[in-house]
């Protein structure tokens, strides 16, 4: 049976993507859905992919679990980027035209309420002290807050930084906390979920030392129920080019 996305998510999408098709008199149209940390980037590249070839571009950005419901559903789209497992998923199920296309990977920043102390995280065994000493650890319970979780396990102290840790659902959540805590609190993100952040309650003091450094890595497929595949595929191959590659830098996103 195929499955179906909730019906309000159904019609608000449907509602879009009529009025998208109604404007302009671009020759293509194509509807790109788009995992949550990649999306500052993605619009702005939308933009400019319109501006060059007049194909107009909607982006649609979702959490995961909407992103795969999406996938196994038959609702109008033309290209899903999501995560390496996402896409992977979506391959061996039939939903891609063509071979996946690399897009972008997001690393894992450390984050502190603005004004509040700096601790040392230059080092590996820095952060561990770090951890150890702060009076809270925040992290999400989504991938990114998971691959955090394993860090500590590896570092020999998830048993001591466990009890003391707060873990909210999603990056918006996280960033609230951060800012609503008190005493030495460390916070761990996706940089490109931190970045809209700083300067507005949070302070970003760096990245995960390399050594700890986990990626979530983000690819993109043409669903093979595209009506749009060409302009599909060279909106991705847009997406490798060294424009790209600086527009996504300028938004945490390696």
């Amino acid at each position: 049976m195929t499955k179906r996305l909730p019906q309000l998510w159904i019609q608000s999408l449907f509602i879009g993507v009529l009025l998208f098709l109604g404007a302009g008199s671009a020759s293509a149209q194509i509807l790109v859905v788009i995992a949550n940390p990649v999306e500052e980037a993605i619009h702005t590249l939308a933009e400019e992919f319109e501006r060059t070839t007049g194909n107009a571009v909607a982006v649609e950005a979702m959490g995961t679990s909407a992103l795969n419901l999406l996938l196994e559903s038959d609702e109008v789209a033309d290209i899903v980027i999501g995560t390496t497992g996402n896409i992977d998923q979506a391959v061996a199920n039939g939903h891609a035209a063509a071979a996946k296309t690399y897009v972008a990977r997001v690393g894992i920043g450390i984050i502190v309420r603005e004004g509040a102390p700096i601790p040392d995280i230059s080092t590996v065994s820095a952060l561990r002290q770090t951890a150890l000493d702060a009076n809270g650890v925040i992290y999400n319970t989504a991938g990114s807050g998971q691959n955090v979780d394993r860090m500590f396990v590896g570092l020999g102290i998830g048993d001591q930084v466990t009890p003391k840790s707060a873990r909210p659902r999603n990056a918006g959540e996280t960033m609230s906390r951060m800012m609503a805590g008190q005493g030495m609190e460390i916070g761990f993100g996706l940089l490109s979920e931190i970045r809209p952040y700083e300067g507005n309650g949070i302070e970003l003091i760096g990245r995960l030392p390399e050594e700890l450094q986990s990626y979530l890595t983000y690819e993109g497929i043409v669903l093979s129920r595209s009506g749009a595949t060409s302009v599909a595929q060279e909106f991705l191959q847009f997406l490798t080019t060294e424009t790209a590659r600086e527009t996504f830098a300028a938004t945490g996103v390696d």
